[in-house]
């Protein structure tokens, strides 16, 4: 599959407004980011890209900060060099340790995982990412039964397991998500992880004790109701993939229509992951 890298130069007064174009952006298709000095890149597949249609939803963000972007053509053959040459492992509050295979190890971190860099969303390098690896860090794994909704790259399942996680069920639409699940969690000796391409259709008849879904906000509103009925009684719920305003209230407002009661939040940047309980 080839993937178009659109380049975004920016100026705006405040951070979350860029935050909010790509939003938007992601809304349109773009799967994955990566800042840089003067601004941002995206990717989306080619296959997805209409830059008429493009131009349309960005037009409104003229009016809130000065931007423009160009349009690169990255073949699929070319695309794991291009990450390679631009992920440099992450670490998460001294207890994570995420790398690729052509990075040293380093065992002296509790938890490491290794992801190889390719086209699937999930690094640990976007904030709602490391957000939820944050609240996992603060939570009881070990004996639970573990849904993650959205999984990319397999990052937060791979997580669970190591945090002592029996049962992990992993879903994702995304055929590429799909395969680098299934590579990365072999890469983490992970063997019982029931990895499925699909969306909320695809979730067994079963119920969960923890439920992790770092999405974007549309398709966590879409879902919550599945979210619920999956829980068990007393179950766990992580949401991210959205901002703090006006999106956290508007979460929290459609879960608690589901017996889903908010707990806490944590913040990065604008970025937010929520805590719920059934």
């Amino acid at each position: 599959m080839n993937y178009i890298e659109l380049l975004f130069t920016t100026i705006f007064q405040d951070e979350y407004q860029q935050d909010l174009l790509m939003n938007e952006l992601a809304e349109a298709g773009c799967d994955t980011f990566e800042e840089v000095d003067f601004g941002f890149k995206a990717y989306l597949p080619a296959a997805f890209f209409n830059k008429e249609k493009l131009d349309e939803r960005l037009e409104t963000f003229h009016d809130m900060l000065t931007f423009s972007y160009e349009v690169n053509l990255i073949p699929q053959k070319n695309w794991n060099a291009v990450w390679e040459s631009n992920f440099q492992p992450i670490q998460i509050k001294d207890q994570v340790w995420v790398r690729a295979t052509f990075h040293e190890p380093r065992p002296d971190f509790p938890f490491e995982i290794v992801i190889d860099p390719k086209m699937a969303f999930g690094t640990g390098h976007h904030q709602t990412t490391s957000t939820m690896m944050d609240f996992m860090l603060d939570t009881v794994f070990t004996g639970k039964k573990v849904l993650d909704m959205g999984c990319g790259t397999g990052i937060l399942a791979v997580l669970a397991a190591k945090k002592g996680a029996t049962e992990i069920v992993a879903i994702d639409y995304d055929l590429v998500c799909y395969e680098s699940t299934v590579e990365n969690a072999a890469l983490n000796h992970v063997k019982d992880m029931r990895i499925l391409c699909g969306s909320k259709e695809a979730i067994p008849e079963e119920q969960f004790d923890i439920i992790l879904a770092n999405i974007n906000r549309n398709i966590l509103l879409d879902q919550m109701e599945t979210y619920q009925r999956s829980l068990k009684p007393g179950g766990l719920l992580f949401l991210s993939g959205f901002y703090e305003d006006p999106d956290l209230d508007i979460l929290k407002a459609k879960a608690s229509q589901y017996q889903l009661r908010y707990l806490e939040h944590k913040k990065n940047q604008n970025w937010v992951a929520a805590k719920f309980i059934l």
